[in-house]
């Protein structure tokens, strides 16, 4: 018996639907300028405060024009629909080995969050709650899921690489194809009831499953009691892990300021001559403040080695201990790795921020391991590329 299942009632993007899922952006404003230049986005029903004839509008009052929305995608031929289908899909372009995955439904009771929970889902970052409960309105008001989690599969991931590879490249013309920002090609087949099905369903439920991206979205459906939730399931050859910096708008402090509370710490702070970058490995963090930049090893602290990543220490010894900020606070921008060191430190540069912390990233193995053993990730430590594409493939929820 598989975690992994056919979704009942899909909805298909006929073209033109594709997007980054709602928490891929550092700025608000490039997802209503996303949605202007194009209408039919699934951005726009994901964030629909966000379009921009919804702007001004709070999360929750803008819930009823995201039903409008998906209402008329679903009329005006944006999405066809098709039944008991799982989606083989591969992300491709030039100079890279293509990725694989299968859009399919996985079962939320196997949800795993601590080493006494059973379950073969394993999600172990912190969130934030508030987002939870915006994920749950948005799928109790459409009745659908448009974004999936990521899910890795540890246990047979060779298996269903290969099984997912071969699959696509039999499976003729694809039903669509969407190109992202990064100029990155998605594709993807239906494949209905079969034995490939069993086969795939099979191989992707057939060990632990670690939540890659989506861990808000997993925990929406534990949350909103859906039974099983959307999911693309992938393999760790098919992925890899980018930085995952942070911008700071507004400081506590002054910036001699808090490099003195660095150091009183017991952090090591140079200054870096030429452009601030990501560091190559971890154990140092780079800082752009205004007109310049720093190295800064930050000590260890009593805890185990999860305490020690560099994320838990920027989150502990530089954001709250020196600057007093919970990681929640609003002032605190976290931006993925799809944003180059140079447009953090231009942020600074450009007084629209006064602090940007670029941290290295952690590796795929490294970060299987730690959920493997049930200890949980620092929030927002892991930027993983390619990402799944929101409105491909939309899940119907039973009501």
């Amino acid at each position: 018996m598989t975690v992994v299942h056919p979704i009942t009632r899909a909805w298909i993007t006929t073209g033109g639907t594709g997007a980054q899922n709602y928490d891929e952006f550092a700025d608000d404003a490039e997802i209503t300028a996303i949605i202007e230049g194009n209408p039919h986005s699934a951005l726009g029903i994901e964030m629909p405060h966000r379009a921009p004839e919804s702007v001004g509008k709070s999360f929750l009052d803008a819930l009823p024009d995201a039903v409008a929305r998906l209402a008329e995608a679903k009329a005006d031929g944006s999405y066809t629909p098709a039944e008991q289908v799982v989606v083989l899909y591969r992300i491709s372009a030039p100079g890279e080995e293509p990725a694989y995955g299968l859009f399919a439904m996985v079962d939320t009771d196997q949800i795993s969050t601590r080493a006494d929970e059973p379950g073969l889902v394993i999600r172990n970052e912190d969130v934030f709650i508030a987002k939870v409960r915006e994920r749950v309105a948005l799928a109790e008001s459409l009745g659908h899921l448009l974004s999936p989690v990521l899910l890795l599969q540890t246990g047979r991931g060779e298996e269903l690489h290969e099984a997912l590879a071969a699959a696509t490249e039999s499976a003729g013309a694809p039903a669509a194809t969407d190109t992202d920002q990064a100029g990155r090609t998605h594709a993807i087949w239906l494949l209905g009831p079969g034995p490939r099905q069993d086969e795939l369903t099979a191989l992707a439920g057939g060990g632990e499953l670690v939540v890659a991206d989506g861990n808000h979205r997993s925990l929406a459906a534990q949350t909103g009691g859906l039974p099983r939730f959307l999911a693309v399931v992938t393999t760790p050859r098919s992925v890899a892990i980018q930085p995952y910096n942070r911008l700071v708008s507004e400081l506590t402090t002054t910036g001699p300021e808090l490099l003195d509370r660095l150091r009183a710490a017991g952090a090591a702070i140079t200054e870096i001559d030429g452009p601030v970058e990501v560091p190559a490995a971890g154990g140092t963090v780079h800082l752009r403040l205004a007109g310049q930049g720093y190295a800064v090893t930050l000590p260890n602290v009593d805890g185990d080695r999860l305490e020690n990543l560099d994320h838990a220490l920027v989150e502990r010894l530089l954001l709250r201990d020196a600057l007093g900020l919970d990681p929640g606070d609003k002032r605190i921008t976290y931006v993925g790795g799809d944003y180059p060191a140079s447009w953090l430190t231009g942020e600074v540069d450009a007084g629209r921020a006064e602090l940007a912390i670029l941290i290295a990233p952690v590796t795929v193995d490294d970060f299987v391991a730690v959920n493997l053993a049930r200890e949980k990730m620092p929030r927002k430590s892991t930027w993983f590329t390619p990402k799944a594409r929101g409105g491909l493939v939309v899940a119907e929820l039973a009501r």
